[in-house]
Parts: structure tokens; sequence; C-alpha cells
């Protein structure tokens, strides 16, 4: 089985080590595992919200899919590294040059200096991707969606109420998504393209699962590559989504703030529409809910969906890995 994830940061990384945990109950060895099952997962990463910030360049998603499968994540904060130090970044702050809003660790900013040294070689960053995930042993192959820098940027009221743009990062960490958004931009988009093996990761899948990552700036980024949304539309692979809205409230961030900049109910309902049924268009063909929206999957299958309600808060790596094995089984229902 080949299971292609497209992820934003901590809630797509946290889905995915579910995956990866419930694929190795049913991988030779396991008990009860059909003679010559195999599986390979391989992530479609958000690029969107790297920047470059004190000289080096900063993949905040792709880090966090490193470290969570890789078994090194600060478990609390759900990014950046476990026992970190912000030692490096103290010191400069002591000098006056600011950036106090976006803290590198001295552990994670090791990773930002390897990262820059292997671009400045000229490789691609899928391949200082793979370069990196060589320590760490995710279980599966990270893929930046694309290798040119397209950076979400925020369209915000300036002081004198015209239109200022801030770096996504500025707007969701220093300013926490309070400064109502105009309008999201892809910096860049435009001349990209989707990096290398992500079509082929599409095209070749036997599942595509959209985990419970923000549709509007995490995912809606991966599919706005030209030639991402028309792979995933074309794709013989059933995709299923799982809702990242529990009971009408985000379940982790602030994705409301960007649901509601383009016009989207925070409701798991209103995200399956915003996505679209593959059989109209949209780039979906089921969709899974949390028990507590258990009304709005009846609603939703009066539609013509593939819908189910199951607990979907991922609580702890077992109850995830049940969450994963729900999604598949609902794709696998959907075909019989």
């Amino acid at each position: 089985m080949k299971i292609t994830v497209l992820s934003g940061g901590v809630g797509g990384a946290r889905f995915t080590r579910g995956l990866l945990a419930h694929l190795r109950t049913v991988l030779p060895g396991a008990p009860d595992a059909p003679a010559g099952t195999t599986a390979e997962v391989t992530v479609v990463a958000n690029t969107g919200d790297d920047m470059w910030f004190r000289g080096v360049r900063v993949c905040p998603d792709l880090d966090t899919l490193m470290y969570t499968l890789g078994g090194a994540v600060h478990e609390d904060q759900g990014w950046g590294r476990r026992e970190e130090t912000t030692r490096t970044s103290t010191d400069l702050a002591a000098y006056g040059l600011g950036g106090e809003w976006f803290t590198l660790g001295d552990l994670d900013l090791a990773t930002h200096l390897a990262r820059t040294e292997l671009l400045r070689t000229g490789l691609g960053l899928a391949d200082v991707t793979a370069r990196l995930c060589r320590r760490w042993s995710p279980g599966a192959r990270l893929l930046p969606m694309t290798e040119q820098e397209v950076e979400t940027h925020v369209e915000v009221d300036g002081p004198d109420g015209s239109p200022v743009l801030l770096h996504f990062e500025e707007w969701w960490v220093r300013h926490r998504a309070a400064l109502p958004a105009r309008r999201f931009v892809q910096v860049g988009l435009g001349p990209s393209q989707p990096g290398p093996g992500v079509l082929d990761a599409l095209r070749d899948a036997d599942v595509v699962v959209v985990p419970p990552s923000n549709p509007v700036v995490s995912v809606g980024t991966i599919l706005a590559v030209p030639g991402v949304r028309d792979a995933l539309r074309a794709t013989r692979a059933p995709v299923v989504g799982v809702s990242p809205v529990i009971g009408g409230a985000p379940v982790r961030g602030m994705a409301d703030a960007c649901l509601r900049a383009i016009g989207v109910e925070t409701s798991a309902a209103a995200v399956a529409r915003h996505y679209g049924r593959r059989d109209e268009g949209g780039v979906l063909d089921a969709w899974l809910l949390d028990t507590a929206d258990a009304a709005a999957a009846e609603e939703l299958r009066a539609e013509g969906w593939v819908a189910r309600a199951v607990p979907t808060l991922m609580t702890d790596v077992p109850t995830t890995a049940r969450i994963a094995a729900d999604a598949l089984d609902l794709v696998a229902a959907g075909r019989r």
C-alpha cells in the first residue's frame, strides 16, 4: 500500500505519526498482518511558512514533521526540539538585533544552519530534506511541496488603513492572528512547480489522506502549487480528509481566523464543502468527522458524501493510530 499525506505542521505530523503506528500493527510480523503486507508513506509538506530569518532558511512544517516522526519533538509545544535551550537567541537580543517574536532554539538553529549550508552547495530542497532526514529516520518520505521559495503572506490593514503584507509567521506568531486578515497571498507561487516526486506520489498512491491540518494556509497552499490540485483530482486513489474542526472550534491553533478571512464558517461540514467532493470538481472522496459533529456527518451523507463520525481528538499516539485506521477504513468502505 502506498499512502500519500498532504500535511502542514503539528496536526499533520501527529496524524502521520499515528498512521505509522497503525501500519506497524498490520505489517509483516504483526499477529493479524495479511501475508505480503507492506506500506510506504510519503508526506507532501507545506513550505509556504518557510522564510529567511537571521540569515538561515527556516522550514517550520518540514522540521515539525521530521522531529515528530523522528522522536525529537517538544511534545508539549508540538514543534521544536525537546530539551531545547535559547542561549543564542537571548544573546542576539542583547545585541539589539530584535526578532524576539520568533525565537530559534539552539538545537533547532543547528538544523537551519545545516539546511542553509546544503542549499548553498546547490542542492534542491528535496535533496536537502532527504539528507537531514538520514539523522532522524522518520519512517516516511518527506517531500517539500515545491523547491521554489513560495511564502505565504497575509494582507492586513496598516496604521493608516492601507493594506500591508506580513509574512504568515509574523502574523501567526507575533500577532497571534489577532490582526484581521484581508486575504492570503502566496508570494512566488506563479512560477513555482511541484517538488521532485510530488506528482508521482499523488499519481501512484493507493490512498491519499488530508489530515487535520490548516485547510487554508497549510493544505490550501499545497493545493495552490500549479499542478497539484489537478493531480489530486486525477489520481486513481481515493482521497480521505480528517476534519481539523471539532464542535465548531479548530483542533489546534487559530485556523478559525484563517477560515474567517476566506469567508468559510468554522465547522466540520463547512470545511468539507470548502475542499469539495471530487465528483463535483473538489478534491475529496470521503470525510472523517468527530462524534461531536455527528449531525453534520448525517447532513453530508444526505448530500452524497462518504462521511463518518468517530472520536478524532489526537490525545496520544495509540488514539491517533485508531483515527488513522478509521480514515483508511472509511475509504475502503466507500469502495465497497
